[in-house]
């Protein structure tokens, strides 16, 4: 494993340091108006200490609690699906690779509850060929510019198990999850709302199609609009809890 890893820098981060790419973080910042699930609890920081010591230096130190899910996340298999993936168990191949832009910003602009289709997929591949072995896809929605207003973004600012069914975000359709699971060999699905599921699921069937295939998603990606539709390179690394459930991310996209 510390091989591999070596070798993924080496491949991913020094070339892009060497050549001066462009690396844009697509990680919202984990504060006080980090969104998080109604239901879940949400993030804190609280100091330790922060101050001249005793012995006349400067220390800080701070703990942190937060859900697994909320702010710019990785959802593992094991979330949806019994017996897959958890987080420290999802291979690092698959969590960097190329990146690809499926733009249904117009879509959703009118429809809170937009669900990204099967023919989405296909008319962007005949603009832009077919989505290649290995891909890592996200789906631009448009809905990272509300980002962190939760009245906007989640369609409720409100909190506690009422207010899930009052959740109004685009998603993934079902359809398309199958789709993708069954045409299309992608590593990874992201996206710039709070799940893969739009806001109105009731049974989260995208979370369950591709968690069955060992497919993570990463959810409240930020930047997306400052992506081309290809030539990027993405590493998303989430804190590795042990058998955890998803965790929160760190990811990036290097333009090639």
């Amino acid at each position: 494993m510390k091989y591999l890893s070596l070798f993924l820098l080496t491949i991913f981060i020094f070339p892009a340091v060497q050549t001066k790419s462009r690396i844009v973080d697509l990680t919202h910042p984990f504060d006080e108006t980090t969104v998080y699930w109604p239901t879940a609890e949400s993030f804190k920081l609280e100091k330790d200490f922060e101050g001249t010591t005793d012995a006349g230096y400067y220390y800080s130190a701070f703990r942190y609690s937060a859900a697994e899910h909320g702010g710019t996340h990785l959802d593992a298999p094991m979330h949806f699906a019994k017996g897959k993936n958890s987080v420290d168990q999802i291979p690092l191949d698959q969590l960097t690779g190329d990146g690809f832009v499926i733009d249904v910003t117009k879509q959703c602009a009118g429809n809170a509850d937009y669900l990204v289709s099967v023919a989405d997929i296909q008319n962007w591949e005949k603009q832009n060929g077919r989505i290649p072995t290995g891909a890592m896809l996200f789906l631009r929605t448009g809905y990272g510019k509300f980002y962190p207003d939760r009245k906007k973004y989640l369609g409720t600012d409100e909190r506690g198990t009422e207010a899930v069914a009052k959740l109004h975000f685009p998603g993934l359709d079902p359809t398309a999850a199958s789709w993708l699971t069954q045409n299309r060999s992608i590593k990874a699905i992201g996206l710039d709302t709070a799940s893969i599921d739009r806001g109105q699921s009731t049974l989260f069937e995208s979370h369950r199609t591709l968690f069955n295939k060992n497919i993570p998603a990463f959810e409240n990606v930020a930047n997306l609009d400052q992506l081309p539709i290809k030539g990027f390179t993405i590493v998303a690394l989430p804190m590795k809890i042990k058998g955890g459930s998803g965790g929160p991310l760190r990811i990036i996209a290097m333009l090639k």
